[in-house]
């Protein structure tokens, strides 16, 4: 269907966005030569072409790449694609789902479609909606289509960025045995941070270390036909385990900065516990009075804070440790042209673990004590009299901020078994008509089992509340956090409790079209026009069960409840797509999906495209996508809790007497006369938020437009440049909390000051009773726009080749507007870094040079991260520099056939050590960093031997 001549044919599987195998290309080529043309189904597509190249850009990536990268994570190997920006990985411990993601263009992984070999990816645990990339086997990869723009008309929801379809090598014939380990390793000589523990008095790493970070894989893939020919099968096995990688381990994470990347931060809830103390005066508590201080270490009384603090960065996690089993099968059978089955079948168990530092009581509730209290020195006692001008007759109330540096740290202990049955039949109806019946089903059970954390309701009973009572004989023991070392393993062992989580998600598919021409051509082409008609129903299941301690929000490290979730979507689909060949090099693609959902109702998408191909070597494209995405599961029915959020409070006062807002627009916010300059920060960077989902959620729009040309100026050059806009209206999101505490405190509106409720004290992180609703909604809109290119150039030298091949990437605009009518507000995140822009550069490119000979290849690349302008103020460092520099990334690999049964592959990516820029805590994801985005541990090492019989 649409064919074109053979010098077209060729160019365009030469230029899958960047160069692909000769391996893959040839066949076609051949089969053009025979004039019996092989058609092929694309994704973006159910109609089957005679090319690569449609009217919306693919890059690929193909095995090769893959080997060559070292990476087993295939989160890991496609975050190198610039077009991708990191979602849930391996770097992330604090919050971590356990699962691994893909975030197309930045507009948030729920965004990016996810097909295994063109069909749709379930969701990946109880605790994300975003399909899991660990349950893919990166050996069996054949090659990955990565299609930007908008393809709801052809897959349904979610594909709003664009689809990432794995295609797996379901072909392969023989045994494929492969071993391979990795690590890392790094010279610690970040003089700076260094600099700044050596003021603290903490410990850090210092010169090279040896290789850390540790994977070992084994891949076993088995592949043969069976029935004279008629049936084909595929079984692969993989084991994968890394091991863990504490912050500690790199020195320019060992502490946690501040926003201002100034000092090492800390927390202060700490092991000498901190007090933040008011009076109760006439019956009531006067929150014009405050005492804050800790525990002091040279005596049995108070010492008023002197920046104190806790460095809890060590012990976190900065690579999970993790291992990962999997296997399946790929089987087809072909009983004639008319009737020819399949099954693909799959199972992966993956384990993995988040630890974070010692739990605490993060002054999670307001105590009311008096001077009665059996653990009080008789200093403290005169101490707090003496500030308050109290007696022995009087109360006063305490938030206390103990770490648990006794009972050790804390982890969430995930587990995800993945299993997916996909079974189908498909053939010839005639000699123009094929159809595909289809029905899949698969499911993720999941657990999360919270260790080492401290109960709520245990702490106030054990540190002498008022109308309480800890009686011995009962097996109760005091938490003695009111003398040095007054705390003992025992007594912290009794306030651990364990939070257990587990669910099940399931989706249920089933899927039919019929694809074929209709035997009717325009009369200035030559071939018919072709068309899709199919049909398609999903039913997506979600049960999370949370136990008491997780609903009822006991466990004090969590910053809330965590409740159970349930809920279920239906959607029935009808879709068609139509090709229609107007000259015989130009044809025009159109397509239309109707979606009834058993949550939103109805919608429509479609998409519009065309390409024209000119003098053979030049192709011109265009396409309009309409595409729609229904809220999720947990948007949906999500439960609003109290939950934290990072970022700041600005009308809190930092230690230099620093405040962001005046007295008047703090008013706004609820802050009072007295309250104003007196309210601390909280170090760590956490604030409260009522926030979760919506019933009453719409589903997102979005229009995409692209417009490319692929190009052959001249022979063995190739390149494609494509435009893309994507508009989105009525975008699911969250206002955010931060953004709604300075909108008020700017403009004083009611519709956002209402949400802003500040404690008594007028904390929004001391006890619970402060906090800002962040109800999700459909609240805002977005523009982005921008251009991808990449060229490739091969030429013979010596007895091999040597290839040069670029893929980039060019933001132009990430236009974000949080709410609807006030363009005051908007902002765009264009190569720009602030709490509400991840960092992502405008330019991103990988440019690799390769060169092949007969039984040896070698690689260098360059992976170049353009400078990030900073937009703000908290993080002074960033102001200085004036935002992130430019990154440049060096990799070498190569691979070499020892045998004709035999191969090795090796690397080195980051061979010059880089290591990822450093930014303060309201910015950094993990470790004073954008963990899993930049090169996060230094140096790679690779290395993995394959026997293929």
């Amino acid at each position: 269907m649409y064919k074109n001549n053979l010098l077209a044919n060729s160019v365009r599987l030469a230029l899958v966005s960047g160069a692909m195998t000769a391996a893959f290309t040839a066949p076609a080529v051949f089969a053009a030569e025979e004039d019996s043309v092989e058609r092929i189904e694309v994704t973006g597509s159910r109609i089957k072409r005679t090319d690569m190249e449609t009217s919306s850009p693919i890059h690929v990536m193909d095995a090769e790449q893959i080997k060559m990268s070292g990476f087993t994570n295939v989160e890991d190997i496609l975050n190198q694609l610039p077009q991708l920006e990191a979602g849930e990985n391996s770097f992330l411990s604090n919050g971590a789902t356990g699962t691994s993601s893909l975030d197309l263009r930045g507009l948030g992984s729920n965004r990016t479609l996810v097909l295994i070999n063109g069909r749709r990816m379930q969701a990946g645990s109880i605790t994300s909606q975003d399909a899991d990339i660990n349950q893919i086997p990166a050996a069996l990869i054949k090659r990955v289509e990565v299609m930007t723009g908008g393809a709801a008309a052809v897959y349904g929801a979610d594909a709003v960025a664009g689809v990432v379809n794995f295609i797996m090598d379901k072909s392969f014939d023989g045994i494929s045995i492969n071993v391979g380990a990795s690590g890392y390793q790094h010279d610690n000589d970040n003089g700076y941070i260094q600099g700044l523990m050596d003021e603290k008095g903490y410990d850090y790493p210092s010169g090279n270390t040896d290789i850390d970070g540790k994977t070992y894989n084994i891949d076993l893939t088995i592949g043969s036909e069976f029935s004279d020919g008629k049936g084909h099968a595929v079984a692969y096995a993989v084991w994968r385990r890394n091991d863990e990688l504490l912050q500690g381990s790199r020195d320019y994470a060992s502490c946690v900065l501040n926003a201002k990347q100034s000092e090492c931060a800390g927390s202060s809830t700490t092991p000498l516990a901190h007090f933040d103390i008011y009076p109760v005066v006439n019956g009531n508590v006067d929150y014009d009075q405050n005492y804050w201080g800790y525990t002091d270490p040279n005596g049995n009384g108070f010492k008023p804070d002197d920046g104190y603090r806790y460095n809890y960065a060590p012990i976190n996690h900065f690579m999970r440790p993790n291992e990962r089993i999997s296997f399946g099968s790929f089987i087809n059978y072909e009983i004639n042209d008319h009737a020819r089955p399949y099954v693909e079948l799959s199972f992966m168990q993956n384990r993995t673990a988040g630890q974070i530092a010692e739990s605490g009581t993060f002054y999670d509730e307001e105590i009311l004590m008096d001077y009665n209290n059996p653990l009080m020195t008789d200093l403290q006692k005169q101490q707090l009299q003496a500030e308050f001008n109290q007696t022995d007759a009087d109360q006063f109330v305490a938030y206390i901020g103990k770490r648990n540096v006794e009972g050790g740290a804390r982890a969430n202990n995930l587990e995800h078994n993945s299993y997916r049955i996909l079974t189908g039949i498909e053939g010839d109806i005639n000699d123009n008509w094929t159809y595909d019946v289809s029905f899949n089903y698969s499911a993720t059970s999941s657990s999360s089992v919270y260790i080492n954390d401290l109960l709520s309701p245990k702490i106030a009973p054990r540190v002498g509340a008022v109308d309480t009572e800890c009686v011995a004989e009962d097996g109760c023991l005091y938490y003695n956090v009111f003398e040095p070392g007054g705390v003992t393993a025992e007594q912290a062992e009794q306030l651990a409790g364990v939070g257990t989580q587990t669910g099940l998600v399931t989706q249920t598919i089933y899927n039919g079209y019929v694809t074929g021409d209709i035997g009717v051509t325009v009369p200035s082409a030559s071939d018919a026009i072709a068309m899709v008609f199919g049909f398609e129903r999903r039913e997506q299941d979600y049960e999370r069960i949370s136990d008491t301690i997780y609903s009822e929000g006991q466990l004090l490290g969590q910053g809330g409840p965590n409740p159970s979730l349930f809920g279920e979507i239906d959607v029935n689909e009808v879709f068609t797509e139509v090709q229609i060949p107007v000259l015989d090099h130009l044809a025009f693609d159109l397509g239309a999906r109707y979606s009834d959902y058993s949550t939103t109702g109805g919608d429509w998408t479609y998409k519009v495209g065309g390409d024209y191909t000119l003098a053979d070597n030049y192709m011109f494209r265009a396409s309009f996508n309409r595409a729609v995405r229904a809220p999720n599961v947990n948007e949906l029915f999500g439960s609003p809790v109290i939950q934290l959020w990072d970022g700041s409070d600005g009308c809190t006062t930092d230690d230099k007497g620093n405040t962001k807002y005046t007295a008047a627009q703090c008013a706004n916010t609820g802050v009072t006369a007295s309250q104003y300059g007196n309210l601390n920060p909280n170090d760590a960077g956490q604030y409260n938020e009522f926030s979760g989902g919506s019933p009453d959620l719409e589903p997102e729009e979005a229009e995409t437009l692209t417009l490319g040309l692929v190009a052959n100026p001249i022979d063995n050059l190739s390149f494609s440049i494509d435009y893309f806009n994507i508009e989105m209206e009525n975008v699911i999101d969250y206002i955010g909390a931060e953004r709604i505490l300075d909108i008020c405190a700017v403009s004083g509106e009611s519709d956002f000051c209402s949400n802003v409720n500040r404690s008594p004290s007028g904390s929004l992180w001391l006890g619970k009773s402060g906090y800002v609703t962040n109800i999700i909604g459909n609240v805002s809109s977005r523009t982005w726009e921008g251009v991808d290119a990449s060229a490739s150039y091969l030429f013979e030298l010596g007895s091999g080749d040597l290839s040069f091949d670029l893929i980039g990437s060019y933001a132009m605009k990430k236009e974000i507007r949080p709410v609807v009518g006030k363009d005051e507000f908007n902002y765009d995140c264009a190569g720009t870094v602030n709490s509400d822009c991840f960092a992502s550069p405008k330019w991103r490119h990988t440019l690799t040079a390769k060169y092949s000979a007969d039984d040896w290849v070698l690689a260098a690349k360059w992976r170049y991260y353009g400078e990030i302008d900073y937009d703000g103020t908290a993080d002074e460092r960033l102001v200085e520099q004036g935002g992130i520099d430019a990154y440049n990334y060096f990799d070498l690999n190569g691979s070499y056939i020892v045998t004709d049964y035999m191969s090795v592959t090796a690397g080195v990516n980051n061979i010059f050590d880089k290591e990822p820029p450093m930014v303060g805590n309201t910015i950094a994801s993990n470790a004073n960093t954008v963990a899993g985005f930049y090169d996060t541990l230094g140096r790679f090492m690779h290395v993995s031997l394959n026997f293929k019989f």
